[in-house]
């Protein structure tokens, strides 16, 4: 028997994974200039998007970011205990990837592709490689 899938329309993934995303930042105790830049918005347009109404546009991009950030909230609360796990993203860090600086820091510096890469790197802890 064959059963539909439910296709959801864009403005509504966006919607979730804005929601998704608040809470991580809140959780992170980011600031407004850090979850926008992690995010790849402006200030503003970050201001706007948190809120349940916005009804702008994410890129392709800007969605692969949360998707990504959500992922490696979601490695860390299996990984870590507390409070280590709301905090390892926002302290210094000596790992091969960060060189001792501050995972968000280095994030937002590097982008999706660093972004994507600390996701892997704590799929790879948490896998036991």
């Amino acid at each position: 028997m064959y059963v539909a899938e439910k296709i959801r329309e864009p403005a509504q993934i966006n919607a979730v994974a804005l929601k998704a995303y608040a809470r991580v930042a809140d959780a992170w105790g980011l600031s407004l200039k850090e979850a926008a830049g992690l995010a790849d918005m402006s200030e503003s347009t970050w201001k706007r998007a948190k809120k349940p109404d916005f009804t702008g546009e994410l890129t392709k991009d800007q969605l692969l970011r949360l998707s990504a950030v959500i992922g490696i909230f979601k490695s860390l609360e299996l990984y870590f205990s507390e409070p280590l796990a709301r905090s390892w993203f926002t302290r210094p860090n000596t790992g091969p990837l960060f060189g001792g600086g501050r995972p968000v820091d280095t994030a937002i510096d590097g982008g999706l592709p660093q972004i994507l890469a600390v996701r892997t790197y704590l799929d790879a802890l948490r896998g036991g490689a």
